[in-house]
């Protein structure tokens, strides 16, 4: 025994449009959640988001009027949102065929001037040769970015100011080598004692 499918989206929509044009009348959400099950099969817990998805749409009217929202679509509407639409395709359309009439025209004069020589072809050839070339100097220039005097300046530059920096924080560039040194002996040695000491 087969299960009931039930409707898709769109033939919900469909159905619920159906539902305007037959009657040609105004409707509240309760009463579309009356009348959209026993007539057209749609289910009541989806009624308000199909109606909704309609209204997002377009395609339906929705007015909130004292405490009620009141939904209508008449075929009218629907009839001239076509011819609207028509009409903008049809203006689409003739815009295309003007651009490509005009593109055309100027293929046509490009032609013109540029007869199938051996002359042209040989040119042709000589052209791409040159930019397949260029292509290749391009990367080997890229490849020896690195040697490039203004990018080893500024690596320098860099490396100058990092170092002040470094110095800075630390406080090093203002205490001598030989006194750095003996202060780094003497701590060693009063880590020694110290250990010592302990014992």
């Amino acid at each position: 025994m087969s299960k009931k499918k039930g409707l898709s989206a769109e033939e919900k929509r469909t159905r619920m449009m159906e539902i305007f044009f037959e009657t040609k009348d105004v409707f509240q959400l309760k009463d579309m959640e009356k009348i959209a099950p026993k007539e057209k099969g749609i289910t009541a817990m989806s009624v308000k988001e199909v109606l909704q998805s309609l209204v997002d749409d377009g395609m339906v009217d929705c007015e909130r009027i004292g405490t009620s929202n009141y939904y209508w679509a008449f075929p009218s509407k629907a009839l001239h949102a076509r011819k609207r639409k028509l009409e903008v395709l049809e203006s689409q359309l003739s815009e295309g065929n003007q651009k490509q009439a005009n593109l055309q025209k100027s293929i046509e004069k490009a032609k013109i001037g540029r007869c199938e020589t051996e002359e042209r072809d040989m040119l042709a050839k000589e052209l791409s040769s040159l930019r397949d070339q260029r292509q290749e100097l391009k990367a080997e220039v890229e490849k020896y970015k690195e040697c490039d005097p203004q990018v080893v300046e500024e690596i320098r530059q860099e490396n100058k100011v990092a170092k002040e920096a470094a110095n800075r924080w630390t406080g090093l560039k203002s205490i001598p080598p030989s006194l750095l040194q003996c202060c780094i002996i003497l701590t060693f040695l009063e880590i020694f004692l110290c250990s010592w000491s302990l014992f």
